[in-house]
Order: C-alpha cells, then sequence, then structure tokens
C-alpha cells in the first residue's frame, strides 16, 4: 500500500519537474529570441534627419531644410509680436524633429 503511494507521490513529482523544465526553457527561448530581434532593430533603424529648422528671416519665421540658407516656406508672422524669449529662440534657431512637431509649432503660431 505504501509502496504503491511511493511510486504516485515519485510520478507526480517526476511530471511537475519536467513540465516546470519544459516552461522554463520555452520562457529562456523566447527572452533570446526577444533580446536578438530588438538588436537588430535597433542597429538596423537609421537615425531620422530632422524635418527642418525654424528661425528668424526678414523679420518672419522661415523653414528651412539641410543647412539651406533660403528657406523652403515662410511664415507671415511678425516675430516682434512674440514674446522675447521665442524671438531669441528663432534667431538660433529651433530643429524640428518630426512632422508632427512641426505641424503643432505652426499651429501654435497662427493662434
Amino acid at each position: 500500500m505504501y509502496r504503491t503511494i511511493d511510486k504516485r507521490i515519485y510520478l507526480m513529482l517526476m511530471t511537475a519537474l519536467t513540465i516546470s523544465g519544459f516552461i522554463v526553457i520555452c520562457t529562456l527561448g523566447q527572452s533570446l529570441h526577444r533580446q536578438k530581434l530588438a538588436s537588430r532593430i535597433s542597429v538596423s533603424a537609421p537615425e531620422s534627419p530632422p524635418v527642418c529648422e525654424v528661425r528668424e528671416y526678414n523679420g518672419r519665421i522661415g523653414l528651412f531644410k539641410a543647412d539651406s540658407s533660403v528657406p523652403y516656406r515662410v511664415i507671415d508672422y511678425d516675430i516682434s509680436l512674440m514674446p522675447e524669449f521665442d524671438r531669441e529662440q528663432l534667431r538660433a534657431g529651433v530643429i524640428m524633429e518630426t512632422e508632427e512637431e512641426l505641424r503643432r509649432f505652426i499651429e501654435d503660431i497662427a493662434t
């Protein structure tokens, strides 16, 4: 009687250890796969250049591409109406990293 109970306990423990080992191995494999994938993505994803630089141009706001001295777009807004801090930033030039950031900047000026 004790012998069959001992066998059942032994088989239950072995089954639990086998299932636990399988889960650990699968989890480690997935973790390694995610790390490899993340390293590939970070290496292959090139840095996107800034969209444009916003700076003062003849008393107005000019949008410049890639170190150009001539703006590709001029926003007809008199910068003398802006606060001093904003004017100083425009004189130095403000880099816009994304189209969304540029769009928000233009909307803020328009309102």
